[in-house]
């Protein structure tokens, strides 16, 4: 179950710019796609031809004595698609549309999705070091058009370039624990040009990582005891998550993208609308307000984008009413305020963010604090490009669930003076947080500009 849950994830993430929603091959803004996790042959990016041939990422494992690891390689490959109009001397004339009985065929790129397993691999042998090939046949298929009086009137040509890769896991210790690495490298030769570089690409390419009688560790947001080897893991174009139900630690999904632990596919989906969040409402109305013309290019375009128009047309109200969002509640589970408890809560709690102050390695932390920021608990992208930077604190929050935040500006930010009288702020916990100096209380104020 762990694992499906995990696919989930990973097809919302394999399909972004493949066919996010059913645009049309006429559609110019869907001329660009393949987005994410583009390994191209060797070469292509120095020639300017197409993306980085590998990617790599490093996960913690904490093993049990007979620990192994399974290790699957995700991918799309394309898929060419050609239509062809048959002529009365039999031969087949390339065509970019072609018209059967009202049902338009167009040319246009597909993909074919590819999972291929490797392992289980002992410990040993990942200390060893393990490099296998990966390797995805290429081939083509022909699909014949008849009219309706069962005359061929052309054919639907699907050709796949061949792929080939190495996969490389390997294991070392790190405080006690097992830094695990894998990476994947496109080992084609290079390309002629753009197309012929994407042909050969492994697209969308991701990682599933399976343990037994062992436990993944998060590095984004690490127990105590592994924060030191977790902030010696590097990753390159590819990123680790814990994945399954929050508190799982058997699969670990390597993605192009950021997420954070347990990412799960939004349970309102109704099915792929290479979204599958709390947009899927917004996109399905919009998908019901195409034209017979645009909804005949949009399946002549794909067989994703068919079957999306198809289920969006039968969608029952209830179904659609299930997709207008959920109501969360932030607290669940941590507070039993309820009603307007809270306002009394917040009224009568005696909180100064201008005069608080919080103790971080044994330093009063408070307003005009200076401290270098290391953001760790479940930090996004945004968070991580403040890792390492000086910043001036504005005040210390406390919430009503008892967590304390502390606001801070960046020292180098030109706008800082501004964020500070208008109370735009970053927020981090004590513990992301390293002590520079001691509070200056006598701190000139801001004034507004």
């Amino acid at each position: 179950m762990t694992v499906d849950q995990a696919r989930l994830v990973a097809d919302a993430v394999l399909y972004e710019g493949y066919l996010l929603y059913p645009y049309r091959a006429t559609s110019g803004k869907n001329q660009v796609r393949w987005q994410f996790g583009v390994l191209a042959p060797e070469g292509a990016a120095a020639a300017g031809l197409g993306e980085e041939s590998g990617l790599a990422m490093q996960t913690l494992l904490s093993p049990g004595p007979g620990a192994s690891v399974q290790v699957a390689v995700r991918c799309l490959q394309l898929q060419a698609r050609g239509v062809e109009q048959a002529g009365a001397d039999g031969r087949f004339t390339p065509v970019r549309e072609l018209v059967v009985d009202g049902t338009s065929w167009l040319g246009w790129d597909e993909a074919v999705e590819h999972e291929v397993g490797f392992g289980p691999f002992t410990l040993a042998e990942l200390s060893a070091g393990v490099t296998v090939p990966v390797g995805i046949d290429g081939g083509e298929d022909r699909e014949t058009l008849l009219d309706a009086a069962g005359t061929v009137a052309g054919r639907v040509v699907r050709r796949r370039r061949p792929l080939s890769a190495t996969l490389r896991v390997s294991a070392e210790a790190d405080d006690g624990l097992v830094r695990l690495t894998a990476a994947v490298d496109n080992t084609a030769d290079g390309a002629r040009d753009s197309g012929e570089a994407v042909g050969r690409s492994f697209i969308g390419t991701h990682l599933l990582l399976t343990a037994q009688d062992a436990a993944f560790l998060s590095v984004i947001d690490p127990p105590e005891h592994a924060t030191a080897a977790a902030r010696r893991c590097t990753q390159r174009r590819c990123w680790p998550v814990l994945a399954g139900a929050p508190g799982q630690t058997d699969v670990v999904l390597g993605l192009p993208i950021i997420l954070y632990d347990h990412p799960e596919v939004a349970p309102q989906s109704a099915g792929e609308l290479f979204d599958s969040c709390e947009i899927d409402e917004i996109l399905t109305l919009r998908v019901m307000t195409l034209t017979d013309e645009e909804k005949a290019q949009a399946r002549a375009t794909d067989p994703h984008a068919a079957a999306i128009i198809d289920r969006c047309e039968q969608m029952t109200p209830q179904e659609m009413q299930g997709l207008h969002g959920i109501l969360r509640d932030p607290r669940a589970g941590k507070s039993t305020l309820t009603g307007d408890d809270w306002w009394a809560a917040e009224a009568a709690a005696d909180v100064t963010p201008e005069t608080d102050s919080v103790v971080v390695a044994g330093v009063p932390v408070a307003r005009g604090s200076l401290v270098r920021l290391h953001p760790s608990r479940r930090a996004d992208a945004q968070d991580l490009f403040f890792a390492d930077r000086e910043a001036r604190v504005s005040g210390v929050h406390v919430d009503l669930d008892g967590e304390t935040h502390v606001a801070v500006t960046l020292l180098d930010d030109p706008a800082a003076e501004l964020h500070d009288w208008y109370g735009r702020y970053l927020y981090f916990a004590p513990d992301e947080l390293e002590p520079l100096g001691a509070a200056d209380p006598d701190r000139e104020e801001e004034t507004a500009p």
